[in-house]
């Protein structure tokens, strides 16, 4: 599974003047389509190679992407890569070689640029939560760690419960009653416990509660302040025998759900602000100067944007267009997409992007951010 270190290295990756070569393609879940995985990876390669010959690149560089282009072409042949998709990032001169599995198709593609193109990537990753998911009834409990379309079983919980007895008169009733109450109340916190514990070691992103109808609210009332925020929906499910299967699907329904009332409200809450005069704009042109200057917070991108551009490496200015850097006059270079400069600008300076598949709102300004300052005039060119 997918790491937060190993993520964060692609993104902080500085190929020092060298270039990185990113590649994406699709692997099907269909042996028989292994040719065909072939045939469309030896064609983005075989467009990246002739840089490796083009005397106008530095002799460094072209050795770099010649050795680049051969570890891609060896790992292919080891035919390792799973059904979804892989992200590969290259640059051997810095000994750079990261291959990413990722959980769902991308769009075939190979970038050569100074950066990792990582947008792709943080797109299909921003999609994923860190859920655990937990089915419980009075007596036991079954959790499990969703995340990037696996399912794992993580814990497991079960405590004593009073067996029926053979009730010979009304006191004896309640107190088998208030018995039964104290040892439901006795296995929820230890329930809640487990999951502390669990939130704790793999820092989770939400929580998701089976059960029977009639018991979870009961089971939700026990949990903690912080614990209840993070419920991101319940589902009903017979405890005694949850269905993998049931479970899953249920899971999924609940985190898609989660995801697009987030995302939703995310350009909600930015586009106010933008209304208001407040903290936020919208707008590339806006979002890449706000970006030159370190100044967002948390950038909102319309998913499937790619829009060339130019970078100052000086100074860090990034714009549509322009040979010169207005901030510090030095020249500029081409990019085959701004935007994912741009976001990797956003993370490099501490902010989150995001990524917005279905809101008709971002259609027109392609991107929208909250920024941590007012912005300053942009400079002329």
């Amino acid at each position: 599974m997918l790491t937060a270190e190993t993520v964060d290295r692609i993104v902080r990756f500085d190929g020092n003047e060298l270039p990185v070569t990113s590649l994406y393609a699709h692997v099907d879940a269909d042996p028989g389509h292994r040719e065909d995985l072939h045939a469309r990876v030896t064609s983005m390669l075989d467009e990246v190679y002739p840089l490796a010959k083009n005397d106008s690149v530095d002799h460094e560089a072209r050795l770099s992407l010649r050795a680049d282009v051969d570890r891609i072409r060896e790992a292919l042949a080891q035919e390792r890569w799973k059904p979804g998709a892989v992200a590969i990032f290259a640059c051997s001169g810095r000994n750079l070689y990261e291959e990413v599995p990722l959980p769902r198709r991308v769009r075939d593609q190979a970038v050569v640029d100074a950066m990792p193109h990582v947008r792709p990537m943080l797109t299909v990753l921003d999609e994923y939560h860190r859920a655990c998911v937990v089915v419980v009834d009075k007596a036991s409990a079954r959790l499990w760690e969703i995340y990037q379309d696996e399912l794992r079983e993580v814990g497991k919980v079960r405590d004593r419960v009073l067996r029926k007895p053979n009730f010979a008169a009304w006191r004896v009733e309640q107190r088998v009653r208030n018995k039964a109450d104290e040892l439901s109340k006795r296995h929820y916190r230890n329930v809640v416990e487990r999951l502390e514990q669990l939130f704790r070691a793999k820092g989770f992103d939400l929580l998701i509660v089976g059960g029977h109808e009639y018991e979870v609210p009961a089971f939700i009332d026990f949990l903690p302040k912080d614990l209840r925020a993070l419920v991101a929906g319940t589902f009903s499910v017979d405890p005694a025998e949850p269905v993998l299967a049931e479970v899953r699907a249920n899971a999924d329904a609940i985190l898609q759900s989660y995801e697009s009332a987030q995302e939703r409200q995310l350009v909600s809450d930015t586009l106010a602000k933008v209304a208001s005069g407040g903290l936020a704009v919208a707008g590339l042109d806006s979002c890449l100067w706000a970006g030159s200057i370190a100044a967002i917070q948390t950038l909102l991108v319309m998913d499937g944007v790619v829009v060339p551009g130019v970078v100052c490496d000086q100074s860090g200015w990034l714009a549509r267009s322009g040979d010169t850097c207005p901030l510090c006059g030095n020249p500029t270079r081409p990019s085959p997409d701004i935007v994912d400069e741009l976001a990797q600008e956003v993370i490099a300076e501490g902010g989150s992007v995001k990524h917005i598949s279905d809101d008709e709102r971002l259609a027109e300004p392609l991107t929208a951010a909250s920024i941590r300052f007012p912005l300053p005039p942009v400079p002329a060119s």
